[in-house]
């Protein structure tokens, strides 16, 4: 394995550590989604790294992180409605305070 492999490789797992400690600690409901999307982005730093190890000359690796990319874009724009929405309906995005999203 080349050292710029390894780099990426640590890069990718440190950032999804740290997105998993934020996701599972946190209460707010914006700093779980802050959570999640380094989650993912720790995935495709990953991802990016064995596909330009393994088949460099294949761009099969690059649509599919933009693809993720954009479902990652259009889940925060989601997460954030919902957020903005209990807001404005509730005056906190706690989600200890969010048993009535329930059913």
């Amino acid at each position: 394995m080349t050292p710029v492999l390894i780099v990426a490789l640590l890069t990718g797992a440190i950032l999804f550590g740290v997105g998993l400690y934020g996701a599972l600690s946190q209460t707010n409901l914006v700093m779980i989604m802050m959570g999640v999307e380094l989650i993912l982005a720790g995935a495709l730093v990953n991802l990016v790294a064995f596909w330009r190890f393994l088949h460099p000359e294949n761009y099969a690796g690059q649509m599919f992180v933009l693809v993720v990319m954009t479902v990652m874009a259009v889940e925060m724009a989601v997460g954030f409605g919902i957020a903005i929405a209990r807001f404005r309906a509730k005056g906190s995005v706690e989600m200890e305070e969010a048993g009535d999203l329930k059913g």
